[in-house]
């Protein structure tokens, strides 16, 4: 048993999402989403850097030393997953781990709406899941694989940096691949993939431009892909994919985008006020026609008033999907109002008015 694996367990049996071990200071773990610190001395730098590279892949520290940054994969078997990122900081060394629940949460279980399993099930297209870091989107990609391995009889393929939610393939043939340890890149196994005969392809990052062009060529061949950006809401998540791309290019890419998306997830996470836990806050766009006109022709600042009149479609605003919680009374009125878009909706839900800053 790794000397590390004391801190994995007090987090698993806390419920805590992340760990945070970092030179000079005392290890931290996030509760509910907030920080709280484990009574226990500020770690030194060179017992914290042995206590790292126990759990580490050879080649994992290799990069880190070359690099000062470096993710990986890490698993207590029959306990839980491990997302981990190693990172230099002032003090010395740093790591950042998040718990991968070893259990894939279903669309039910996740309360999903109706449209994301159809989203499962559909032949071909691009699929995009956004938010901000720690909204959920891996929980929420895996609800849906997991809909599709059940459902379907095809070959899915992953390509992850790490591998996060593990499946085991039902229906479907399920192959996952680590970027640094299985390929080269995101934009490397897209191009392996097209020759894999995948039917399914999840992109756990689209954070280049050759992995979203790639993404939206399969998704207009013939392929369904899922990807994850780190945008916060529908429209700004089709501005951030078209303006990665040369001013040239994007009449050209919006053409594909318009044929090629068929849904967009923006979502947050909301701390619950009625049991343990977070809920999440679902944005979601339906690319029908009419919203598919409004990306081929460059008029996404239209698409919240499609998203508002598109209720029959499974279009829901992010606002609908706060006050929903809210008069469910599963958040608060301080988050709700927090991470809404209209402030004035929801302002007298607030027992008292919010500080205005500047």
């Amino acid at each position: 048993m790794a000397k590390i694996d004391a801190f994995f367990k007090l987090m698993f049996d806390q419920g805590a999402s992340d760990l945070h071990l970092v030179a000079g200071q005392q290890p931290i773990i996030r509760l509910q989403g907030d920080l709280e610190r484990i009574k226990y001395d500020p770690l030194d730098n060179d017992n914290l850097r042995a206590m790292l590279y126990e759990i580490a892949p050879e080649h994992k520290i290799k990069q880190f030393e070359e690099t000062g940054d470096v993710d990986f994969g890490y698993e207590i078997p029959g306990v839980a997953r491990f997302r981990a990122n190693f990172f230099m900081q002032k003090n010395g060394c740093g790591a950042v781990f998040r718990q991968i629940p070893t259990k894939v949460l279903t669309a039910d279980d996740l309360g999903l709406p109706p449209i994301l399993k159809k989203a499962a099930l559909l032949n071909k297209g691009l699929v995009l899941v956004t938010g901000p870091t720690g909204s959920g989107k891996s929980t929420t990609l895996a609800a849906i694989i997991d809909h599709a391995n059940k459902m379907r009889k095809d070959h899915i393929i992953t390509v992850e940096d790490p591998i996060e939610f593990v499946h085991q393939s039902q229906g479907c043939l399920i192959n996952h691949r680590e970027v640094g340890t299985h390929t080269k890149s995101f934009a490397a196994a897209l191009k392996g993939a097209l020759r894999e005969d995948p039917d399914i392809i999840l992109v756990g990052e689209m954070r280049d431009l050759e992995t979203i062009r790639l993404a939206i060529e399969a998704s207009n061949t013939g392929h369904l892909v899922f990807g994850t950006l780190h945008t916060t809401s529908a429209p700004k998540t089709i501005d951030r994919v078209i303006e990665v791309f040369p001013a040239e290019e994007q009449a050209q890419i919006r053409n594909s985008l318009s044929t090629g998306l068929k849904v967009v997830v923006a979502q947050n996470l909301f701390k619950r006020i009625d049991k343990k836990g977070r809920v999440a806050g679902l944005e979601i766009l339906v690319c029908t026609a009419a919203v598919s006109n409004l990306v081929r022709e460059g008029k996404t600042h239209q698409i919240p008033s499609a998203i508002q009149t598109g209720k029959k479609f499974g279009m829901q605003g992010l606002d609908d999907a706060i006050m929903e919680h809210l008069n469910a009374k599963r958040i608060g009125p301080e988050d709700a109002y927090d991470k809404c878009i209209d402030k004035q909706k929801f302002l007298p839900f607030l027992k008292t008015p919010p500080d205005e800053l500047g």
